[in-house]
């Protein structure tokens, strides 16, 4: 029989002691870089993505090395994912070795080439350019910054390995011009940034997480749900973030409880999908279930399709199973007392399903 290998949510008092880090107080200092820019063992990434009002999806990931490869030297390298509601996709990425690259401890400030992420909790510009693509982004956040206790997730039974991640704006106001190809466009619409680093290959340690933000009436909601590898006993860790009005309202993760229905398998990918996600949040004062309804998938590929040269080869000497699936449909906030819902809001919303590891 297997021993069962330890694995936690960061949330005793010698954890933010040991951080440095305050119970419900986010500091500047924790959006800078948290891994000295790339160094060995480690990875980290700042994240922005955008749901516009005329239905574009704008994604920019900028990465100090690939997620896969902490051991790796430094490799910073941004991405972006640009989809219209009529269809039209550009994907790419600015990769040059050797060009310039810092990022800043004491505040959001990454410069990898010409592109760049800066900003200081509430406010944000993001610049991304290559040869065919060249997008400016302001995000004005309506919501506090917010983790999940000291937002690391421990693996270990010396808490040795983390994954950590912080919602740093976690819904505002974005404004964005993508010019493309020559063809310029202006968008208005909601978005988010969160910013994460860790030390260990995700594969090794995580099997799966659904995720998802929605920005529903006058609510924002941030939900996740992330299964533990194999060897960590397939432990959960339930993730729930409600706010009103730039107040958060409920965070306590140990108040959740999850439901996925609808299985089916994704035939890109070989792996088990959901059509329906319930996050119902009851503390015996709040009581809120917000429900995501899968209308279609808009993202379903293998992640090992998307490494290159040794990296691939690696990976499939490895035999890494990783797949990553993005969905689009209905988000529904609903508010109860009782026995009774007393309050019920509905609005669009995207989502995500990562696969690290082979399913269960």
């Amino acid at each position: 029989m297997s021993t069962r290998i330890h694995s936690a949510l960061g949330s005793s008092p010698e954890h933010y002691a040991k951080l440095g880090l305050k119970k419900g107080s986010i500091a500047q200092w924790e959006d800078g870089t948290r891994t000295n820019a790339g160094a060995r063992g480690t990875y980290e990434w700042w994240y922005f993505d955008s749901h516009l009002e005329d239905g574009t999806a704008l994604v920019l990931v900028f990465y100090t090395k690939h997620m896969m490869s902490p051991k790796g030297p430094p490799a910073p390298h941004v991405t972006i994912s640009y989809k219209t509601a009529d269809g039209y996709s550009y994907t790419g990425a600015y990769e040059a070795p050797g060009a310039p690259f810092s990022a800043a401890k004491e505040r959001c400030d990454v410069k990898i080439g010409p592109c760049y992420f800066r900003g200081n909790l509430r406010e944000y510009d993001v610049y991304y350019k290559d040869d065919r693509a060249e997008v400016t982004v302001h995000l004005k956040s309506n919501v506090p910054p917010w983790r999940p206790e000291t937002g690391h997730i421990y693996f270990g039974d010396k808490d040795e390995h983390y994954f950590a991640w912080l919602p740093s704006a976690p819904e505002g106001e974005v404004a964005a011009t993508v010019t493309i190809d020559g063809k310029t466009s202006e968008h208005t619409g909601t978005g988010y940034h969160d910013h994460n680093w860790g030390n260990i290959n995700m594969r090794l340690v995580m099997n799966h997480w659904y995720w998802g933000r929605a920005r529903i009436g006058e609510y924002r909601v941030i939900t996740s749900y992330i299964y533990g590898e194999k060897k960590y006993g397939y432990n959960e860790f339930p993730i729930f973030m409600i706010a009103q009005k730039g107040k958060i309202l409920a965070d306590d993760g140990t108040k959740l409880t999850f439901t996925a229905s609808g299985e089916f398998i994704e035939p890109a990918t070989g792996k088990p999908v959901h059509n329906s996600l319930v996050y119902e949040y009851d503390d015996g004062g709040e009581h809120y279930r917000v429900s995501y309804t899968r209308k279609k998938s808009i993202v379903n590929f293998k992640m090992i399709e998307e490494l290159k040269g040794f990296f691939k080869f690696l990976a499939r000497l490895a035999g890494f199973d990783g797949a990553y699936h993005r969905f689009t449909g209905d988000a529904v906030v609903e508010r109860i007392k009782g026995d009774a819902v007393v309050e019920k809001q509905e609005a669009p919303a995207i989502w995500e399903l990562m696969y690290f590891g082979h399913h269960r």
